[in-house]
């Protein structure tokens, strides 16, 4: 019987390969809606790096630990690149709306593994990192959609958080049965863009509350 075999990752450095990947797709989807509402490019480029670090810095917080990006540059660095990526490419990546919800759901799926991860090696149990996962995952995006004056996407008709938790279902799922962990970081980051993308695709989304009005 065929199995996959992924030992030949080394889990600490996939967890650094998942970070570059989340902080640049979150950074682009913050540059990408600054640029819609003609931002210049100081606050482009704050608003992508608020996206990409947002959610971390206030887990970080929670957890009682020194914000992540404190301690590397490479998370200003890769905002950076992120922003000179979307003036090189404006004229495509602006126009098109598919291009944030692409890098919005990536950043979003990566970033929850992330924060799980996180989680679970200072000794928290296993609810305690799927919230924090979780907080990881959408936190950028809420303070991304304040700074453009636009409501969140997380109170939106859209699956946001819900797609994160579901993620964090499959982590815990694939770590009771034994999944290796590389593994297992990468079916939890596609379950959370497959929901993400299925749910938007059919307009599903959680019912809202209704006024005493309606």
């Amino acid at each position: 019987m065929c199995s996959l075999d992924f030992s030949w990752f080394n889990s600490g450095h996939f967890v650094d390969v998942i970070e570059w990947i989340g902080t640049f797709a979150f950074a682009i989807s913050g540059i990408r809606l600054a640029a819609k509402k003609d931002f210049d490019l100081f606050g482009a480029y704050v608003v992508g790096l608020l996206t990409a670090i947002g959610g971390g810095t206030i887990r970080d917080l929670l957890l009682q630990t020194n914000p992540f990006w404190m301690s590397n540059s490479r998370y200003m660095i890769c905002t950076a690149v992120a922003l000179l990526f979307v003036i090189l490419f404006r004229k495509h990546i602006v126009k098109l709306n598919i291009t944030f919800f692409i890098f919005d759901t990536i950043g979003l799926a990566l970033f929850t593994v992330v924060g799980i991860e996180k989680t679970l090696g200072f000794g928290h149990p296993f609810w305690v990192a799927a919230i924090m996962g979780t907080i990881t995952g959408v936190a950028g995006g809420v303070l991304r959609d304040i700074c453009i004056a636009e409501i969140p996407l997380i109170f939106r008709k859209e699956i946001y958080a819900s797609s994160c938790l579901l993620g964090c279902l499959c982590y815990y799922i694939c770590n009771y049965i034994g999944i290796s962990l590389v593994a297992n970081q990468l079916l939890t980051s596609f379950v959370i863009i497959l929901s993400r993308v299925i749910a938007v695709k059919n307009g599903i989304g959680l019912p809202k509350l209704k006024s005493e009005s309606d």
